[in-house]
Protein backbone atom coordinates (compact mmCIF):
# COMPACT_ATOMS: atom_id res chain seq x y z
CA UNK A 1 0.00 0.00 0.00
CA UNK A 2 0.98 3.79 -0.86
CA UNK A 3 -0.21 6.48 0.99
CA UNK A 4 -1.69 9.43 -1.16
CA UNK A 5 -1.98 13.15 0.42
CA UNK A 6 -4.47 13.00 2.70
CA UNK A 7 -3.38 9.71 4.21
CA UNK A 8 -5.74 7.15 2.79
CA UNK A 9 -4.31 3.90 2.04
CA UNK A 10 -3.46 4.13 -1.79
CA UNK A 11 -4.56 0.85 -3.32
CA UNK A 12 -2.13 -0.46 -5.63
CA UNK A 13 -3.67 -2.99 -8.59
CA UNK A 14 -2.48 -6.00 -9.19
CA UNK A 15 -2.46 -8.70 -12.47
CA UNK A 16 -6.10 -9.62 -10.79
CA UNK A 17 -8.91 -7.76 -12.28
CA UNK A 18 -10.55 -5.23 -9.76
CA UNK A 19 -10.67 -2.15 -8.65
CA UNK A 20 -11.02 -0.67 -4.75
CA UNK A 21 -14.60 0.98 -3.89
CA UNK A 22 -14.76 4.34 -5.53
CA UNK A 23 -15.71 6.16 -2.02
CA UNK A 24 -12.21 5.33 -1.21
CA UNK A 25 -10.02 7.94 -3.48
CA UNK A 26 -8.47 10.71 -2.07
CA UNK A 27 -10.23 14.38 -2.40
CA UNK A 28 -8.53 14.80 -5.74
CA UNK A 29 -10.79 11.72 -7.21
CA UNK A 30 -7.40 9.33 -7.24
CA UNK A 31 -8.58 6.18 -6.83
CA UNK A 32 -5.67 3.20 -7.42
CA UNK A 33 -2.41 2.88 -9.52
CA UNK A 34 -0.44 0.44 -11.59
CA UNK A 35 -2.33 -2.26 -13.28
CA UNK A 36 -2.58 -2.48 -16.87
CA UNK A 37 -4.72 -1.08 -19.80
CA UNK A 38 -5.80 -4.42 -20.84
CA UNK A 39 -9.04 -4.31 -22.71
CA UNK A 40 -11.01 -6.20 -20.11
CA UNK A 41 -9.37 -4.29 -17.31
CA UNK A 42 -10.59 -0.99 -19.26
CA UNK A 43 -13.90 -2.00 -19.57
CA UNK A 44 -14.20 -2.86 -15.97
CA UNK A 45 -13.14 0.56 -15.23
CA UNK A 46 -15.36 2.68 -17.09
CA UNK A 47 -17.82 0.17 -16.09
CA UNK A 48 -16.91 0.66 -12.39
CA UNK A 49 -17.10 4.99 -12.82
CA UNK A 50 -12.99 4.49 -13.13
CA UNK A 51 -10.87 5.74 -16.14
CA UNK A 52 -7.17 6.25 -16.47
CA UNK A 53 -5.18 9.20 -16.73
CA UNK A 54 -1.58 9.56 -16.29
CA UNK A 55 1.55 10.91 -17.73
CA UNK A 56 4.16 8.90 -20.51
CA UNK A 57 6.51 8.84 -17.34
CA UNK A 58 4.29 7.49 -14.63
CA UNK A 59 2.76 4.76 -13.35
CA UNK A 60 -1.12 3.85 -14.50
CA UNK A 61 -3.24 6.43 -11.99
CA UNK A 62 -6.91 5.74 -11.95
CA UNK A 63 -9.37 8.26 -11.38
CA UNK A 64 -12.78 8.34 -9.93
CA UNK A 65 -13.40 12.22 -8.91
CA UNK A 66 -16.22 13.77 -6.62
CA UNK A 67 -18.48 15.50 -8.28
CA UNK A 68 -18.60 14.19 -11.69
CA UNK A 69 -19.19 16.20 -15.01
CA UNK A 70 -21.67 14.93 -16.88
CA UNK A 71 -24.21 15.85 -19.76
CA UNK A 72 -27.69 14.37 -19.65
CA UNK A 73 -28.38 14.22 -23.01
CA UNK A 74 -31.71 16.21 -23.19
CA UNK A 75 -29.86 19.32 -21.48
CA UNK A 76 -27.56 20.05 -24.17
CA UNK A 77 -27.64 23.91 -24.97
CA UNK A 78 -27.31 25.14 -28.28
CA UNK A 79 -26.88 28.81 -28.42
CA UNK A 80 -28.20 31.10 -31.30
CA UNK A 81 -24.82 31.23 -33.58
CA UNK A 82 -24.25 27.58 -33.19
CA UNK A 83 -27.87 26.69 -34.50
CA UNK A 84 -27.05 28.79 -37.58
CA UNK A 85 -24.00 26.52 -37.91
CA UNK A 86 -25.80 23.31 -37.52
CA UNK A 87 -28.38 24.55 -40.21
CA UNK A 88 -25.43 25.31 -42.21
CA UNK A 89 -23.61 23.06 -44.85
CA UNK A 90 -20.04 24.08 -42.82
CA UNK A 91 -18.88 20.98 -41.46
CA UNK A 92 -19.72 17.22 -42.56
CA UNK A 93 -20.32 14.65 -39.98
CA UNK A 94 -18.76 10.59 -39.97
CA UNK A 95 -19.16 8.36 -37.53
CA UNK A 96 -16.46 5.91 -36.24
CA UNK A 97 -14.92 5.43 -39.71
CA UNK A 98 -11.67 7.85 -39.02
CA UNK A 99 -11.26 6.64 -35.02
CA UNK A 100 -7.44 6.40 -35.20
CA UNK A 101 -7.24 9.92 -37.24
CA UNK A 102 -9.33 11.55 -33.95
CA UNK A 103 -7.30 9.55 -31.67
CA UNK A 104 -4.08 11.18 -32.60
CA UNK A 105 -5.39 14.81 -33.45
CA UNK A 106 -6.57 14.51 -29.37
CA UNK A 107 -3.03 13.86 -28.48
CA UNK A 108 -1.60 15.95 -30.18
CA UNK A 109 -3.38 19.28 -28.89
CA UNK A 110 -1.77 21.55 -26.48
CA UNK A 111 -3.77 22.01 -23.53
CA UNK A 112 -3.74 25.67 -20.78
CA UNK A 113 -1.67 24.16 -18.03
CA UNK A 114 -0.58 20.55 -19.67
CA UNK A 115 2.90 19.82 -20.77
CA UNK A 116 2.78 17.25 -23.32
CA UNK A 117 -0.14 14.79 -23.64
CA UNK A 118 -1.88 12.20 -21.07
CA UNK A 119 -2.67 9.94 -24.31
CA UNK A 120 0.33 7.90 -24.40
CA UNK A 121 1.35 5.15 -26.99
CA UNK A 122 0.34 2.95 -25.06
CA UNK A 123 -3.18 4.16 -24.06
CA UNK A 124 -3.56 4.23 -28.34
CA UNK A 125 -2.72 1.06 -28.60
CA UNK A 126 -5.76 0.46 -25.78
CA UNK A 127 -8.01 2.24 -27.09
CA UNK A 128 -7.55 1.10 -30.65
CA UNK A 129 -8.21 -1.90 -29.46
CA UNK A 130 -11.54 -1.17 -27.86
CA UNK A 131 -12.24 0.69 -31.41
CA UNK A 132 -11.50 -2.87 -32.86
CA UNK A 133 -13.83 -4.64 -30.03
CA UNK A 134 -16.87 -2.01 -31.04
CA UNK A 135 -16.72 -0.24 -27.76
CA UNK A 136 -14.68 2.93 -28.68
CA UNK A 137 -15.93 5.08 -31.22
CA UNK A 138 -15.56 8.60 -32.57
CA UNK A 139 -17.25 11.04 -34.38
CA UNK A 140 -15.81 12.74 -36.83
CA UNK A 141 -15.99 17.03 -38.48
CA UNK A 142 -14.58 17.65 -41.99
CA UNK A 143 -14.73 20.80 -43.38
CA UNK A 144 -13.30 21.43 -47.20
CA UNK A 145 -12.89 17.62 -47.27
CA UNK A 146 -10.34 18.20 -44.07
CA UNK A 147 -10.40 16.88 -40.86
CA UNK A 148 -10.70 19.57 -38.30
CA UNK A 149 -12.76 17.99 -35.07
CA UNK A 150 -13.91 15.33 -33.88
CA UNK A 151 -14.16 13.38 -30.03
CA UNK A 152 -14.05 9.53 -28.90
CA UNK A 153 -15.24 7.71 -26.09
CA UNK A 154 -16.45 4.41 -24.63
CA UNK A 155 -19.75 3.23 -25.66
CA UNK A 156 -21.08 1.48 -22.28
CA UNK A 157 -25.10 1.04 -24.33
CA UNK A 158 -26.71 3.75 -22.12
CA UNK A 159 -23.77 5.63 -20.89
CA UNK A 160 -20.87 7.03 -23.42
CA UNK A 161 -18.02 7.70 -21.66
CA UNK A 162 -16.04 10.89 -23.26
CA UNK A 163 -12.37 10.56 -23.40
CA UNK A 164 -11.34 13.63 -25.37
CA UNK A 165 -11.97 15.96 -28.08
CA UNK A 166 -10.13 18.66 -30.63
CA UNK A 167 -11.11 21.45 -32.88
CA UNK A 168 -8.98 22.61 -35.58
CA UNK A 169 -11.58 24.53 -36.70
CA UNK A 170 -14.10 27.12 -34.71
CA UNK A 171 -16.56 25.25 -33.35
CA UNK A 172 -15.88 21.97 -34.61
CA UNK A 173 -15.69 19.83 -31.57
CA UNK A 174 -19.08 21.44 -30.54
CA UNK A 175 -20.81 20.39 -33.73
CA UNK A 176 -19.16 16.99 -32.65
CA UNK A 177 -20.48 17.00 -29.23
CA UNK A 178 -23.63 18.71 -29.98
CA UNK A 179 -25.01 15.70 -32.34
CA UNK A 180 -23.49 12.90 -30.08
CA UNK A 181 -25.83 14.24 -27.51
CA UNK A 182 -28.84 14.32 -29.95
CA UNK A 183 -28.31 10.80 -30.96
CA UNK A 184 -27.62 9.48 -27.51
CA UNK A 185 -30.74 11.12 -26.36
CA UNK A 186 -33.11 9.74 -28.99
CA UNK A 187 -31.25 6.97 -28.08
CA UNK A 188 -32.10 7.12 -24.42
CA UNK A 189 -28.87 7.10 -22.90
CA UNK A 190 -28.83 8.23 -19.33
CA UNK A 191 -25.99 10.26 -19.73
CA UNK A 192 -22.21 11.13 -21.39
CA UNK A 193 -19.88 10.69 -18.84
CA UNK A 194 -17.46 14.27 -19.19
CA UNK A 195 -15.54 13.38 -16.39
CA UNK A 196 -14.16 16.75 -15.42
CA UNK A 197 -15.38 20.20 -14.92
CA UNK A 198 -14.23 22.72 -17.55
CA UNK A 199 -16.09 25.44 -18.88
CA UNK A 200 -16.43 24.76 -21.94
CA UNK A 201 -18.54 21.87 -21.34
CA UNK A 202 -20.75 23.90 -18.73
CA UNK A 203 -21.36 25.93 -21.61
CA UNK A 204 -22.34 23.40 -23.52
CA UNK A 205 -24.82 22.23 -20.64
CA UNK A 206 -23.38 19.71 -18.95
CA UNK A 207 -23.10 19.80 -14.68
CA UNK A 208 -21.71 18.51 -11.24
CA UNK A 209 -23.55 15.81 -9.77
CA UNK A 210 -22.21 13.41 -6.80
CA UNK A 211 -19.78 11.12 -7.53
CA UNK A 212 -22.90 8.12 -5.79
CA UNK A 213 -25.54 9.62 -8.20
CA UNK A 214 -22.97 9.31 -11.17
CA UNK A 215 -22.55 5.64 -9.78
CA UNK A 216 -26.28 5.28 -9.43
CA UNK A 217 -26.84 6.07 -12.85
CA UNK A 218 -23.85 3.84 -14.49
CA UNK A 219 -24.97 0.86 -13.02
CA UNK A 220 -28.64 0.60 -13.16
Amino acid sequence: MKKNRDSNPMFLLSERLEFPDVETANVEGLLAIGGDLSPERLLLAYKSGVFPWFNEDSLILWWSPNPRMVLFPDKIKISKSMQKVLKSNQFKLTKNIYFEQVLNKCASVKRVGQQGTWITNDMKKAYLELHKRGLAKSYEVWEKDVLVGGLYGIDLGHVFCGESMFSDSSNASKFAFIHLAQELGKKKYRLIDCQLHTNHLERLGAEEIPRKKFIELLKS
